[in-house]
């Protein structure tokens, strides 16, 4: 293995705790940046990782940019004995990117909380169907109407 030395590993990170190039092989163009392999770049973050430095990487999705132009919240009042069997409904439209339980409940009421995302068609009868699908006629939409700037975290 062909570790970087730690003012190296800085120097890594840096370039990380952006966006990543938008290739096939991203982390062979960071290395090349970077003056090394893919495989030490690579190399190097297993063993970050390993030692717990870090946790996780993400991707931010730019939903415009996708194709996905309708996106919004809808928060469900679901009875608490049809809560699992509402998520599986609501979790079986791929649509639905985010689903989960909300304690307590959004005004006193609202436990169930999706988030969907579409490029097509009409949002109020998608919505239509899922409550229909559900059995669940309480819920309110929040629709979003702007999308904020997006960004990786940056620590140095």
């Amino acid at each position: 293995m062909n570790h970087f030395e730690d003012d190296n590993r800085q120097n890594l990170l840096r370039q990380l705790q952006g966006d990543l190039p938008n290739e096939k092989r991203p982390f062979l163009a960071v290395a090349s940046q970077a003056g090394t392999s893919e495989e030490s770049v690579l190399d190097t973050l297993r063993s970050l990782i390993q030692q717990g430095h870090i946790r996780k990487f993400g991707a931010l999705l730019r939903h415009q940019k996708a194709g996905v132009t309708r996106n919004a919240m809808v928060v469900w009042a679901v009875p608490p004995d049809r809560t699992e069997e509402a998520g599986r409904v609501f979790a079986s439209f791929r649509e639905i990117t985010h689903c989960y339980e909300r304690r307590p409940p959004f005004q006193g009421r609202y436990n169930l909380f999706t988030m969907i995302h579409t490029g097509k068609g009409s949002l109020e009868e998608l919505i239509g169907t899922i409550s229909s699908r559900a059995g669940i006629g309480d819920y309110q939409v929040l629709e979003s109407l702007e999308e904020f700037k997006k960004s990786s975290m940056e620590y140095f």
